[in-house]
This record gives C-alpha cells, structure tokens and sequence, in this order.
C-alpha cells in the first residue's frame, strides 16, 4: 500500500507549470517519479523549473502551450505521446480572473475569461481524452476553486467558470469512465500565488481572507501538490467525476460572528 501514491513509469503534463501551483505539482510530481513536461505559454519560466526539478533525479522537460489554441493543445500532447510512448496524466492549472461587479464588466473582458477558463479547460479535456480513452488509461485533473460554490461582488465570471470547469470534469468522468480514464477537480482556498498578489498587497483585504478559513491563514502553493499528486496517482483508482476542496476550511464555516463565551 505504501506504493499507490507513487507515479514512476508515468507520463505527466502539467500545464501553468512555470509559476505558483503549477511550478509547485512539476516539482512535487517529479519527486514522487513521473516523467513530467512542465507546459506554459511563458517558455522560458517552463524552461527554468524544468531545470529545478530536474535536480531532485528524474528528468523533467519543458514546452510551450497556449490552451486558447485547441490544435496547439493537441500538438503537444501528440509530441510527448510520440517521445515518450504514452500520456498517462494531465494536470491543467491556468485561469484569469478579471475582479468587476457585472455592470461595469466589458465585453472584451467576459471574453478574455471565458476563452482562456472554459475554452482552455475544454480543449485540454479532448484533448487528452482523445489520447487516454485510446490508451484506455489516464488521469486528468483540472483546477476549480471554493468560487464553484461561494462568490463576493466582483467574482461573479470568474466564479461561473470555475463552476463550469468542474461541470466540464464531471461530463467528462462521465464519458471516459468506461475507457478507464479518470476525470476530477482541485478546489483551492486563498492560496499565495501571483494571480493573487494584488490582494497580498492589500493588508487588510489579505488579513480578511486569512480570517475567513478555519486555519486563519492562506494557503501555499506546495499545499496543493498532496490533494493534486493524489488524484493523479492509482490511491485514487475510484475516484472520478468529484473536487478535492483544498481550502483551509472555507467551505466549512461562515466566518461572519463567534457567538459570546465561545
């Protein structure tokens, strides 16, 4: 039992893999034996934690991906099928978020977040699923978030396409289940990431957040790499269709008043 969690012989890409989450579960994936190409649209970045992990033993390699372009998606997936003989899992990390309440949203914004959340996450799962529903194995998962349940003024796009990129996972475990394929979700909390920067910045906004889960702190991105790494790996054999919440205990409480005496 104590080799389910191992992913030697495996074949990984992990996509947003040159910074935050994505630099984290390259690392993490490599240590736990995979084979893994780090993908991002900034190549140098992908160069650069390639190099990194490739210090801890195990080659890493690195690529450029643009998950807006479906056949570019599919050319990097064919690519590592073809070197290395099989794709046996992708993790996908990227999405943007543009923070404005929905009257003042303009339409090259809505669409910015939706071509690069939905559009992306959508050609990253046919893509795969094309290839792992042929090998009849393989695991995929994708990066929702605690905004797939709760939102706050100026979340409201960004939250409908993390509900989206879990209902996208849940289609697709849906579909590929019967090729042995596995499809399922990560559910991160405030993690301190770049695309969270502009909140650290903000001591108060970063104070209320740390507030508001049950730990009372952010998240790392090293933190994301366990649940991640889990759902890639044969411990989660059975284990499809669903979201690890990795938040902290957002989701658990309401953080609004403890009562007195408590």
């Amino acid at each position: 039992m104590k080799n389910i969690f191992d992913l030697s012989g495996k074949v990984a890409a992990v996509i947003g893999g040159a910074s935050g989450i994505g630099e984290a579960v390259t690392i993490g994936a490599v240590k736990m034996g995979a084979r893994v190409v780090c993908l991002d649209i900034k190549q140098d970045e992908a160069a650069r934690v390639s190099a990194r992990a490739s210090e801890g033993g195990c080659p890493c390699e690195a690529g450029t991906i643009d998950i807006r372009d479906s056949a570019g998606v599919a050319r990097s997936f064919a690519t590592i099928v073809e070197s290395h003989g099989s794709l046996d899992i992708v993790i996908c990390t990227p999405s943007i978020n543009v923070r404005k309440k929905i009257l003042d949203y303009q339409d090259d914004e809505l669409a910015r977040v939706l071509d690069l959340n939905i559009k992306g996450n959508f050609n990253v799962l046919r893509a795969a699923g094309r290839i792992m529903t042929a090998q009849r194995r393989g695991s995929i998962v994708l990066f929702s978030s605690i905004r797939s349940l709760v939102v706050e003024p100026g979340q409201s796009v960004y939250s409908a396409t993390k509900a989206g990129i879990l209902q996208l996972a849940r289609g697709a475990a849906s579909e590929f289940g019967p090729f042995g394929v596995r499809v399922n979700c990560v559910g991160p909390g405030v993690i301190e990431t770049p695309l969270t920067a502009p909140i650290k910045n903000n001591k108060e906004w970063f104070d209320a957040y740390a507030a508001k889960s049950a730990l009372n702190r952010w998240g790392q991105p090293e933190e994301m790499v366990g649940p991640t790494l889990f759902l890639a790996s044969d411990a989660a054999s059975f284990v499809t269709g669903t979201i690890i919440y990795a938040d902290g205990g957002w989701l658990a409480q309401d953080g609004r008043f403890t009562p007195p005496g408590m």
